[in-house]
Protein backbone atom coordinates (compact mmCIF):
# COMPACT_ATOMS: atom_id res chain seq x y z
CA UNK A 1 0.00 0.00 0.00
CA UNK A 2 0.82 3.69 -1.14
CA UNK A 3 0.31 6.66 1.67
CA UNK A 4 0.27 9.86 1.28
CA UNK A 5 0.52 11.59 4.72
CA UNK A 6 -1.08 15.11 5.69
CA UNK A 7 0.12 16.88 8.76
CA UNK A 8 -0.83 20.49 9.62
CA UNK A 9 -0.36 22.96 12.22
CA UNK A 10 -2.46 26.53 12.49
CA UNK A 11 -0.69 28.22 14.71
CA UNK A 12 2.35 30.97 14.37
CA UNK A 13 4.23 28.89 17.00
CA UNK A 14 3.58 25.73 16.30
CA UNK A 15 5.08 26.12 12.51
CA UNK A 16 7.96 28.75 13.95
CA UNK A 17 8.88 25.39 16.80
CA UNK A 18 7.67 22.49 14.16
CA UNK A 19 6.61 20.79 17.27
CA UNK A 20 3.32 19.88 15.91
CA UNK A 21 4.40 19.26 12.66
CA UNK A 22 7.04 16.87 14.25
CA UNK A 23 4.87 14.71 16.25
CA UNK A 24 2.32 14.08 13.36
CA UNK A 25 4.85 13.17 11.17
CA UNK A 26 6.78 10.78 13.74
CA UNK A 27 3.51 8.77 14.29
CA UNK A 28 2.40 8.77 11.08
CA UNK A 29 6.36 7.02 9.94
CA UNK A 30 6.02 4.76 12.76
CA UNK A 31 2.53 3.99 11.46
CA UNK A 32 3.36 3.04 8.14
CA UNK A 33 6.54 1.23 9.14
CA UNK A 34 4.04 -0.99 11.40
CA UNK A 35 2.35 -2.06 8.86
CA UNK A 36 4.95 -2.22 5.89
CA UNK A 37 3.59 0.36 3.90
CA UNK A 38 5.42 2.93 1.37
CA UNK A 39 5.12 6.20 2.34
CA UNK A 40 5.24 8.27 -0.60
CA UNK A 41 5.44 12.08 0.49
CA UNK A 42 4.27 13.77 3.39
CA UNK A 43 2.03 16.79 2.83
CA UNK A 44 2.08 19.60 5.06
CA UNK A 45 -0.44 23.08 5.33
CA UNK A 46 1.49 25.39 7.86
CA UNK A 47 -0.46 27.78 9.79
CA UNK A 48 -3.76 26.74 7.58
CA UNK A 49 -7.04 26.61 9.58
CA UNK A 50 -9.19 23.48 10.00
CA UNK A 51 -12.43 24.63 9.49
CA UNK A 52 -13.09 23.60 6.70
CA UNK A 53 -11.18 21.63 3.35
CA UNK A 54 -10.69 24.75 1.50
CA UNK A 55 -7.40 27.04 1.78
CA UNK A 56 -5.52 24.15 2.03
CA UNK A 57 -3.13 23.77 -1.33
CA UNK A 58 -1.36 20.82 0.10
CA UNK A 59 -4.05 18.88 1.01
CA UNK A 60 -5.65 19.77 -2.05
CA UNK A 61 -2.52 18.30 -3.97
CA UNK A 62 -2.39 15.14 -2.13
CA UNK A 63 -6.39 14.70 -3.06
CA UNK A 64 -5.29 15.14 -6.74
CA UNK A 65 -3.16 12.86 -6.29
CA UNK A 66 -5.41 10.20 -4.82
CA UNK A 67 -7.71 10.28 -7.19
CA UNK A 68 -5.05 10.12 -10.05
CA UNK A 69 -3.93 6.49 -8.36
CA UNK A 70 -0.40 7.74 -7.21
CA UNK A 71 -0.86 6.54 -4.03
CA UNK A 72 -4.09 4.14 -2.16
CA UNK A 73 -4.47 5.45 0.98
CA UNK A 74 -4.35 9.27 2.68
CA UNK A 75 -2.52 9.19 6.63
CA UNK A 76 -3.16 11.44 9.19
CA UNK A 77 -2.42 11.37 12.76
CA UNK A 78 -5.51 13.29 13.98
CA UNK A 79 -8.79 13.75 12.80
CA UNK A 80 -8.87 17.80 13.59
CA UNK A 81 -5.48 18.05 11.26
CA UNK A 82 -7.69 16.91 8.37
CA UNK A 83 -11.25 18.49 9.47
CA UNK A 84 -12.89 19.95 12.38
CA UNK A 85 -16.34 19.63 10.28
CA UNK A 86 -17.78 16.43 10.46
CA UNK A 87 -19.61 17.43 7.59
CA UNK A 88 -16.64 17.81 5.39
CA UNK A 89 -15.13 14.57 6.86
CA UNK A 90 -17.62 13.36 5.50
CA UNK A 91 -18.26 14.15 2.05
CA UNK A 92 -13.94 13.10 1.89
CA UNK A 93 -14.68 10.07 2.90
CA UNK A 94 -17.73 9.78 0.28
CA UNK A 95 -14.93 11.08 -2.14
CA UNK A 96 -12.32 8.30 -1.21
CA UNK A 97 -15.17 5.79 -2.02
CA UNK A 98 -16.08 6.98 -5.36
CA UNK A 99 -12.63 7.00 -6.46
CA UNK A 100 -11.25 3.84 -5.19
CA UNK A 101 -8.89 4.90 -1.80
CA UNK A 102 -9.00 4.47 1.63
CA UNK A 103 -8.28 6.85 4.47
CA UNK A 104 -6.90 6.39 7.92
CA UNK A 105 -7.09 8.41 10.56
CA UNK A 106 -4.95 7.29 13.75
CA UNK A 107 -6.99 8.91 17.06
CA UNK A 108 -10.09 7.84 16.05
CA UNK A 109 -9.69 4.70 14.30
CA UNK A 110 -10.81 5.42 11.16
CA UNK A 111 -9.65 2.69 8.95
CA UNK A 112 -11.29 2.16 5.96
CA UNK A 113 -8.24 -0.51 4.69
CA UNK A 114 -10.25 -2.54 7.48
CA UNK A 115 -13.84 -3.87 8.72
CA UNK A 116 -13.71 -2.02 12.08
CA UNK A 117 -12.37 0.84 10.33
CA UNK A 118 -15.08 0.86 8.30
CA UNK A 119 -17.78 0.43 10.61
CA UNK A 120 -15.89 3.66 12.82
CA UNK A 121 -16.39 5.25 9.27
CA UNK A 122 -19.90 4.84 9.36
CA UNK A 123 -20.61 6.04 12.65
CA UNK A 124 -18.97 9.31 11.66
CA UNK A 125 -21.44 9.26 8.45
CA UNK A 126 -24.41 8.87 10.57
CA UNK A 127 -23.40 12.08 12.95
CA UNK A 128 -22.79 14.04 9.73
CA UNK A 129 -26.06 13.32 8.44
CA UNK A 130 -27.50 14.07 12.07
CA UNK A 131 -25.75 17.75 11.61
CA UNK A 132 -27.28 17.83 8.77
CA UNK A 133 -30.47 17.66 9.79
CA UNK A 134 -29.85 19.84 12.50
CA UNK A 135 -28.40 22.67 10.64
CA UNK A 136 -31.80 22.24 8.65
CA UNK A 137 -34.02 22.27 11.24
CA UNK A 138 -31.97 25.07 13.11
CA UNK A 139 -33.05 27.29 9.82
CA UNK A 140 -36.16 26.63 9.57
CA UNK A 141 -36.97 27.75 13.22
CA UNK A 142 -34.97 30.83 12.55
CA UNK A 143 -36.99 32.04 9.48
CA UNK A 144 -40.27 30.47 11.10
CA UNK A 145 -39.38 33.02 13.73
CA UNK A 146 -38.05 35.81 11.69
CA UNK A 147 -41.33 35.92 10.04
CA UNK A 148 -43.44 35.79 13.15
CA UNK A 149 -41.64 38.80 14.27
CA UNK A 150 -43.09 40.93 10.78
CA UNK A 151 -39.71 40.03 8.75
CA UNK A 152 -40.31 40.16 5.28
CA UNK A 153 -37.99 37.40 3.69
CA UNK A 154 -36.69 37.05 0.32
CA UNK A 155 -34.83 39.75 -1.87
CA UNK A 156 -35.56 43.03 -0.80
CA UNK A 157 -37.81 45.23 -2.82
CA UNK A 158 -36.79 47.96 -5.30
CA UNK A 159 -39.56 49.23 -6.82
CA UNK A 160 -40.08 52.54 -7.79
CA UNK A 161 -41.92 54.48 -5.00
CA UNK A 162 -43.87 56.27 -8.17
CA UNK A 163 -45.06 53.59 -9.07
CA UNK A 164 -46.06 51.96 -5.40
CA UNK A 165 -47.93 55.32 -5.23
CA UNK A 166 -49.64 55.57 -8.49
CA UNK A 167 -50.91 51.62 -7.85
CA UNK A 168 -52.54 52.66 -4.33
CA UNK A 169 -53.84 55.63 -6.13
CA UNK A 170 -55.27 53.54 -9.13
CA UNK A 171 -56.68 51.16 -6.19
CA UNK A 172 -58.10 53.97 -4.20
CA UNK A 173 -59.80 54.94 -7.38
CA UNK A 174 -61.40 52.04 -7.57
CA UNK A 175 -59.70 50.44 -10.36
CA UNK A 176 -58.94 46.84 -10.70
CA UNK A 177 -56.14 44.83 -10.23
CA UNK A 178 -56.16 43.18 -13.08
CA UNK A 179 -56.15 46.51 -15.56
CA UNK A 180 -53.66 48.05 -13.14
CA UNK A 181 -50.94 44.61 -13.89
CA UNK A 182 -51.97 45.08 -17.48
CA UNK A 183 -51.43 48.78 -18.10
CA UNK A 184 -48.00 48.16 -16.13
CA UNK A 185 -47.38 45.42 -18.08
CA UNK A 186 -48.23 46.93 -21.41
CA UNK A 187 -46.12 50.14 -20.35
CA UNK A 188 -42.86 47.83 -19.92
CA UNK A 189 -42.45 49.00 -16.29
CA UNK A 190 -40.51 46.59 -14.17
CA UNK A 191 -41.78 44.48 -11.03
CA UNK A 192 -39.68 44.92 -7.64
CA UNK A 193 -37.99 41.43 -8.84
CA UNK A 194 -37.19 43.18 -12.13
CA UNK A 195 -39.97 40.86 -13.94
CA UNK A 196 -40.98 42.44 -17.09
CA UNK A 197 -44.98 40.66 -16.19
CA UNK A 198 -47.16 41.86 -13.60
CA UNK A 199 -49.97 40.22 -12.18
CA UNK A 200 -53.24 40.55 -10.00
CA UNK A 201 -51.57 39.58 -6.54
CA UNK A 202 -48.25 41.42 -7.52
CA UNK A 203 -50.45 44.61 -7.15
CA UNK A 204 -52.36 43.29 -4.40
CA UNK A 205 -48.84 42.85 -2.59
CA UNK A 206 -47.76 46.25 -3.58
CA UNK A 207 -50.87 47.71 -2.82
CA UNK A 208 -50.95 46.43 0.48
CA UNK A 209 -47.88 47.14 2.01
Amino acid sequence: MRAIGYARVSTDGQVESGAGLDAQVTVMCAECERRGWDLVRIATDAGASGKTLNGRPQLTDALTALDSGEADVLLAAKLDRVSRSVLDFAALMARAERRGWRIVVLDVNVDTTTASGELMATVVAAFAQHERRLIGQRTRDALAAKRAGGVVLGRPRTLDPAIRERIIAERAAGRSLRAIAEALTAEGVATAQGGARWYASTVRHVAAA
